[in-house]
Formats: structure tokens, C-alpha cells, sequence
């Protein structure tokens, strides 16, 4: 997957498991728990271009909502009360996207 080298498999699935119901999806959980948070900053941009899919420089709302496929191809959709929450949470200056600043900030959060 996008992510081999930069997270470790156990810890993807640790958190995939705790997003498989419906609106249980926690950005700082899973942050944590995939281990994103302890990462450089380096390492978030690096993150932040597999996550950014159309390489806009931004991850836009239709990016949320996949997001969880980016760490598994199975995984599920965010449900769009999710989606929006975390898009409200990392974007800092109201554009309706989060750029790769916001996203580290979110991260770090």
C-alpha cells in the first residue's frame, strides 16, 4: 500500500479496526493509533502527498471521504457527518480544503 515504509501494517489495521462502524471515525484516535502523530514533519508531507490524490496541493472533501482507502483498499467511506467534521477540523482558514500547513497542524493537534 501508499503507506509501506512510512507506517507499520500492524499499526494501520490497529486503527482500521476502530474506524468499522459508521461514524466511529476520530482523527486524533487515529492519528495516534496509526502513528502519524509522532511523525517529522518530513514524513507528514510525504503523507499528506499520498492522501492529496488529484496532487492538487490541497485535500479537498471527496478526498476525506476516501481517506480511509488510502491506508486499506477496503476500508469504508467516511460517512458524510464525518467527512465534514474532520474537514471542519483541519481547515484553519475557512477554503473548504486542507492544505499540507493544516494538515500537520491537524496531525499534531
Amino acid at each position: 500500500m501508499a503507506f509501506s515504509g512510512l507506517l507499520s501494517d500492524a499499526d494501520i489495521t490497529a486503527a482500521l479496526k476502530c474506524t468499522e462502524a459508521k461514524d466511529s471515525f476520530n482523527y486524533k484516535s487515529f492519528f495516534a493509533k496509526v502513528g502519524l502523530a509522532s511523525k517529522s514533519a518530513a514524513e507528514l508531507q510525504k503523507a499528506f502527498a499520498i492522501l492529496d490524490q488529484d496532487q492538487s496541493g490541497y485535500i479537498e472533501e471527496e478526498e476525506l471521504r476516501k481517506f480511509l482507502k488510502n491506508f486499506r483498499a477496503n476500508a469504508r467511506d467516511l460517512t458524510d457527518a464525518e467527512t465534514k467534521a474532520f474537514l471542519s477540523a483541519g481547515d484553519s482558514d475557512g477554503d473548504g480544503k486542507i492544505g499540507v500547513e493544516e494538515f500537520q497542524a491537524l496531525v499534531k493537534a
